[in-house]
């Protein structure tokens, strides 16, 4: 008996939709492909220690995996790594992760464990490098991460919570994200909603194509009252340092064993609608000098306050924080071109690289006057934290010289002889530059104070 019209139509529909399953099935959107390449490069780390009690830190809002506690007091700790060269048995992760520790073993995808010896670490881009001894492992080395947009589908892949090897996926929500740490770290922050949680720090960020854009640093968990808590977890803002930054960093590991950082000699800040107005700039891109420090680079380049600096090596400069990092990671002694905007027109002035003393990342500052004390930036904790800008002293020694002149920890120094210090950077460019006393404006408590420290 012939089918009717009705029936016929019904078997053809079933026939499509059978078809367009099969086709679905066939080329089903997934990231198992980029997961099978990467996933065996990345390691589970465990560090020991002992806690040394509470520790100013520049990234004081991630999960630190040694916990502060009573001096002495044995400490364990997590995180992740990818490993990103094979043959050298070299180890990438966070500086937060190894922060401190006594012994560091790697666990691999295979579940051998490895002693791991610390090459060199960076706490101003929370990058550390390690090595092992193993034959037969896997390797993903380090892409690059310019060619990532806003959109693109990442894969996480770390061990969260003391979890074995975790994958998430999601999108980079934004690109270049600075300000999240403190100022004395080089921020390019890839952002993501991919679920970053403790314990993935140092983890992969890859995209679909299996390549290493990103070392998984930080997540934001408000929640619990700050960044990188444990106990809020994950609210769908991750970061990354970019893969084009972690290498960077590598390569000086590997050259020098330390990071050394350019330096220009300039003081500068955002331009502002205000600004832009007031010197008839076309745009809000670029860094505005605001002052240009004695004997510096910049000073024998030409360069003067009032500039805006808006090119290196012909490549435009979009913020403050841009030029910032180019300049910090361009080799020491090399010759770059500084596009300026100056009254109006544009020129072009050489300078050559000087080297910036690691004086942020010490904390101390290079001043007998100052002898006794730690800096470092205003902790998250701290009652004046976004309230003021300047210097916190982190620590002081009782009876030293900086105590007797009457410099007391948690104190926050504002500025040094009428001069405003914004970051520890300025605060030991403009304490290099007085040659005789240092007039301190300092925020201690409700009230705010001269210090005079001969």
């Amino acid at each position: 008996m012939a089918k009717s019209v009705p029936g016929v139509f019904l078997t053809l529909l079933a026939l499509s939709f059978s078809l367009s399953v099969s086709n679905h099935a066939a080329e089903k959107l997934t990231a198992a492909p980029a997961v099978k390449k990467a996933a065996p490069a990345v390691v589970h780390i465990s560090v020991f220690g002992q806690a040394r009690g509470r520790r100013p830190q520049v990234f004081d809002f991630f999960q630190f995996p040694m916990p502060d506690g009573s001096p002495g007091e044995p400490v364990r700790g997590t995180g992740s790594g990818v490993i990103i060269d094979a043959g050298e048995g070299h180890v990438i992760t966070n500086h937060h992760v190894i922060d401190n520790a006594e012994q560091i073993t790697v666990r691999l995808d295979d579940r051998r464990i490895l002693e791991a010896e610390l090459i060199g670490s960076d706490p101003g881009t929370d990058i550390a490098l390690l090595r092992i001894e193993a034959e037969n492992v896997s390797e993903l080395p380090l892409g690059d991460s310019e060619t990532l947009e806003i959109g693109d589908f990442v894969v996480a892949i770390g061990s969260p919570f003391n979890l074995d090897q975790t994958v998430t996926l999601g999108i980079v929500s934004a690109l270049g994200r600075t300000s999240i740490g403190g100022r004395d770290a080089y921020e390019d922050f890839i952002q993501t909603d991919a679920s970053i949680n403790p314990g993935n720090s140092g983890g992969a960020l890859v995209d679909l194509e299996g390549r290493l854009v990103g070392i998984n640093t930080a997540l934001i968990s408000p929640g619990a009252g700050g960044f990188g808590n444990a106990v809020a977890g994950n609210v769908g803002i991750g970061f990354a340092v970019p893969s084009n930054m972690a290498r960077a960093v590598v390569d000086q590991l590997l050259e020098f064993g330390e990071i050394r950082r350019g330096r220009l000699g300039v003081l500068i800040e955002e331009v502002s609608p205000g600004l832009a107005q007031a010197y008839d700039l076309e745009e809000l891109t670029g860094a505005l000098v605001t002052r240009v420090l004695e004997d510096s680079p910049a000073e024998e380049a030409g360069i003067q306050a009032e500039d805006v600096i808006v090119s290196v090596d012909d490549e435009p400069v979009d913020d403050p924080a841009d030029l910032r990092n180019r300049i910090a990671f361009s080799p020491v002694g090399e010759t770059v071109r500084i596009g300026i905007l100056r009254d109006g027109d544009r020129i072009e002035k050489e300078a050559v690289i000087g080297e910036m003393q690691p004086l942020a990342v010490a904390g101390k500052i290079s001043s007998e006057k100052l002898e006794g004390a730690e800096f470092g930036e205003i902790g998250r904790d701290h009652p004046w934290s976004g309230r003021v800008q300047g210097v916190e002293v982190s620590s002081i020694e009782p009876g030293s010289r900086a105590w007797e002149s009457g410099l007391r920890r948690g104190d926050i120094i504002l500025a040094v002889n009428r001069e405003a210090v914004r970051s520890v950077e300025e605060f030991a460019d403009t304490v290099e530059e007085q040659e005789d006393v240092l007039a301190l404006l300092v925020q201690r408590g409700g009230r705010r104070m001269l210090v005079v420290v001969r």
